[in-house]
């Protein structure tokens, strides 16, 4: 009986690999791809999931694509041989590799390692189909993909590579004008997923080797691997399997597996961390950045919260900055920012500061008791406010005021 079930296990393995190589063979030669629907999946890869991910592909619109179709000498020859000093990203899925093609274009190519052969096949048309739905100058451009000797996405790359690569590998000279400016990028693209897309989409992975540059420093969000979009009239979803990177995840993902926008948005104020302290999220210590940073912040201790390597920084763009980093970072999510309010503070000046809610909720002042937020916050508020920080306002919405009424009340019971 034990021989007959290995047997007929390994029977429906075969035939499930025949299925997979049967599609990739079709996939190639044909000139129209079709793409995953983007339906939610559950977080688990099962066998549910693979069914699902079989009749989302029949299940699309046809797109008619430009995309070009590597074969493995071409992503060899462009990498070395995917040699490991042209590996700039590594997650637990799949590697990523800087290469250059015969004509001289610089490249990224995301190359799947982990799980069985149907897993992969389902994971590269899962992210396809994303990528397929957006379109901003702030996300990576897809050029291409290879299906030989594994799976490939072939993306845009400047020689600058990623953010993470630049930032902590190669310790190039990074400037604050271009610091500032790849923090406005990412949270334009970012915003453009959350509220401007063809769909809501949660990117889940958000963080500095997922930040491509191009060569005049405007920030690319790539790597939708992990990606996922959230109906309009969901709240949120749960998962009960954790995929991401230590050092990003929200406090109500790692504890509850509650994701949502405000999930992206706590990565947001982590890479911000990055960029002003040149520190990495989890440093070789196993170190937390956002642990770490936490009681500077709440002491406003700028001058050791601020990269040694930085000769001269605009005062204004870092209050912004710690500002906008220290309110993404909120252990609660109803504390955090939306995007477009983070997006927009970047950029905003007032002649007077109204600090997002606050000037609405005077009973909020109990809060700077329990919230290093707070402390940075109240002295705005009642006039003690720097001429820098001054200009530091978010804008309102009913929502917004609903959610820290929320807040409020839970802080003042404790």
């Amino acid at each position: 009986m034990q021989t007959s079930c290995l047997g007929s296990s390994e029977s429906k393995r075969s035939r499930a690999r025949s299925h997979w190589r049967s599609f990739l063979n079709r996939f190639t030669k044909s000139s129209f791809i079709r793409f995953p629907s983007l339906t939610p999946v559950m977080s688990k890869r099962s066998r549910g999931k693979s069914q699902s991910a079989r009749e989302n592909v029949l299940a699309v619109n046809t797109f008619n694509s430009s995309w070009k179709n590597f074969s493995l000498v071409e992503l060899q020859n462009a990498t070395k041989n995917f040699h490991h000093e042209n590996l700039i990203g590594k997650g637990g899925y799949a590697e990523v590799y800087k290469g250059r093609l015969k004509d001289g274009q610089f490249i990224a190519i995301k190359r799947l390692t982990q799980g069985t052969p149907e897993e992969r096949v389902i994971s590269f048309l899962h992210e396809l189909g994303i990528i397929a739905h957006v379109n901003h100058p702030n996300t990576a451009k897809l050029i291409g993909y290879g299906v030989q000797g594994g799976l490939h996405l072939v993306l845009q790359l400047s020689p600058l590579g990623s953010l993470g690569s630049l930032l902590h590998v190669t310790k190039s000279k990074l400037e604050w004008s271009s610091r500032y400016k790849i923090a406005l990028g990412t949270a334009d693209g970012l915003r453009y997923l959350h509220e401007h897309c063809q769909r809501r989409i949660i990117h889940r992975d958000i963080k500095a080797d997922n930040i491509l540059l191009t060569e005049d420093f405007e920030p690319q969000i790539c790597d939708f691997g992990l990606a996922k979009w959230l109906p309009k009239q969901w709240t949120h979803f749960n998962v009960t399997k954790f995929e991401g990177t230590f050092g990003y995840f929200a406090p109500e993902y790692f504890m509850h597996g509650i994701v949502d926008e405000k999930t992206d948005i706590f990565s947001f104020g982590v890479l911000l961390l990055e960029l002003i302290t040149g520190r990495r999220a989890v440093d070789h210590m196993k170190q937390s950045l956002v642990v770490w940073a936490k009681p500077l912040l709440y002491k406003n201790s700028v001058a050791e919260l601020v990269d040694p390597a930085l000769d001269e920084y605009d005062e204004e763009e870092m209050d912004r900055m710690l500002l906008t980093a220290s309110l993404c970072i909120e252990q609660s999510p109803v504390l955090r920012p939306r995007m477009n309010q983070a997006s927009t503070n970047f950029r905003k000046v007032h002649d007077t500061p109204s600090i997002w809610f606050v000037q609405s909720h005077p009973d909020l002042t109990t809060v700077s008791t329990h919230s290093w937020v707070m402390s940075i916050i109240m002295p705005l508020i009642k006039g003690e406010h720097s001429s820098n920080m001054a200009c530091f306002s978010f804008p309102v919405n009913d929502s917004d005021h609903a959610d820290v009424a929320e807040s409020a009340h839970a802080v003042n019971n404790n």
